[in-house]
């Protein structure tokens, strides 16, 4: 696209920040508006997999990353009986390949220092409005901001501009939700894994190495406590029981949480499951979890809206209209995105629900299903990203994989969970 266009982002999560960096390094004009008075994270840490750290890459981002994240070989999940239900190892893919846990406010700073030049932000500027065609978008004062060429409206799961550019054949929130926090990582024994335990689909604990951020060097943990969104304030209620619930699925969890506040240490989660039939409309298009929110049994969020950013970028770039390359954005996004939210949804109730009989059966075949080898490489490139619809692959660059290679601290020892 030869022309330098004028460019609104609606909301400065992940996604929002690398659409900003990209296009304003491609000589585009960026505007941001951010609802949040103050600039900063939501939730605590996630699981960067190799598709995201090659749009990481593109951004010059990826030394700074690998700096600061904490290399996960494995996601190990068992009962709380000791009963293995997964073992799922990057290596057994591709020896380059790893997952990299990192802290959200890790990734926001970086991406945050990042946007230096041509920057224009406004915070506590909530968008109640759109005009998709006219290119304008109208604040919580009634003010309206004109002349826009491009609208992005990447403003998280909980989008209230969604609608307002193509009607969602598919939006509803998840009946299952989670708590989160930080917790120092200490001594904890397995530094190269997502740990995973479980009773059965009702309680869930997950426990993500995730590094160090800019400005505090203490390495942490994620913590993931599934329930659902229905008790969430109850089980918050009475601090003492509910820890006693977190210490009968996992008691070291329990012990690593033992200076976090509850209720104030922890961070609630919603999450949403929404399929729109197109994602752009005139001069305005969705990027991110506004355009196709997911449970999160596949930790690809972040993932997914880097991927995004990065493919919308590259539309504009190969396209000399903005209506073909929406189309070719959509359709490039749409052909890798399917599967995941197929999974996603599928797998849920293996994971988060009552329903114990498909948790038991979880049990019994899940890991001895992943050793056969033609599962095992489908379900290493949906972990990995790089599955793209039932047969294809989204491949990885031979320079990231180099890069990768060359910058990457060495493997962490064999999984001790």
């Amino acid at each position: 696209m030869s022309k330098r266009l004028r460019v609104a982002v609606i909301g400065y999560g992940t996604g929002g920040q690398s659409s900003a960096i990209l296009l304003t390094r491609d000589g585009h004009q960026v505007e941001v508006f951010e609802r949040a008075p103050e600039l900063g994270p939501a939730g605590a840490g996630f699981l960067l997999q190799p598709v995201g750290q090659m749009v990481l890459a593109e951004l010059g981002l990826l030394p700074a990353v690998l700096r600061h994240g904490a290399r996960i070989n494995s996601l190990y999940g068992e009962t709380a009986g000791g009963r293995k239900v997964m073992d799922m190892r990057y290596a057994e893919l591709d020896r380059r390949l790893f997952g990299l846990g990192v802290q959200r406010g890790a990734l926001f700073g970086l991406l945050d220092a990042a946007w230096s030049e041509g920057r224009r932000l406004h915070t506590d500027c909530t968008i109640g409005s759109i005009d998709v065609e006219q290119g304008v978008v109208v604040d919580q004062h009634g003010r309206r901001h004109n002349g826009f060429d491009l609208i992005v409206v990447a403003d998280g799961a909980a989008s209230t501009l969604r609608e307002q550019v193509s009607p969602a054949r598919l939006n509803a929130p998840y009946p299952w939700g989670a708590l989160w926090c930080l917790v120092d990582a200490a001594d904890w024994p397995w530094p190269g894994d997502l740990c995973q335990r479980y009773i059965r689909a009702r309680r869930m604990i997950g426990m993500l190495p995730v590094g160090t951020r800019p400005g505090d060097d203490r390495a942490k943990l994620s913590f993931f406590w599934s329930l659902p969104t229905a008790d969430m304030e109850r089980s918050l209620q009475e601090p003492a029981a509910w820890r006693r619930q977190v210490a009968e699925v996992w008691p070291q969890a329990a012990l690593a949480l033992h200076n976090t506040p509850v209720p104030q240490g922890l961070a609630q989660a919603r999450y949403r499951d929404t399929v729109h039939r197109t994602w752009f409309r005139g001069r305005a298009v969705l990027l991110g979890d506004a355009a196709h929110s997911m449970s999160p049994q596949l930790g690809q969020g972040v993932n997914m809206a880097l991927l995004d950013a990065l493919a919308l970028r590259d539309a504009l770039r190969t396209e000399s209209n903005l209506a073909p390359a929406l189309q070719r954005y959509q359709a490039e996004r749409r052909a890798h995105l399917g599967i995941y939210h197929f999974w996603s949804r599928w797998l849920t109730p293996l994971f988060q629900s009552e329903h114990d009989i498909w948790a038991g059966l979880r049990d019994l075949v899940f890991h001895p299903m992943s050793r056969l080898p033609i599962a095992r490489g489908q379900m290493l490139r949906v972990l990995s990203g790089t599955r793209s619809g039932w047969l294809g692959q989204l491949r990885l660059s031979e320079r990231f994989l180099a890069q990768l290679e060359h910058q990457a601290a060495p493997a962490i020892a064999e999984p001790g969970a």
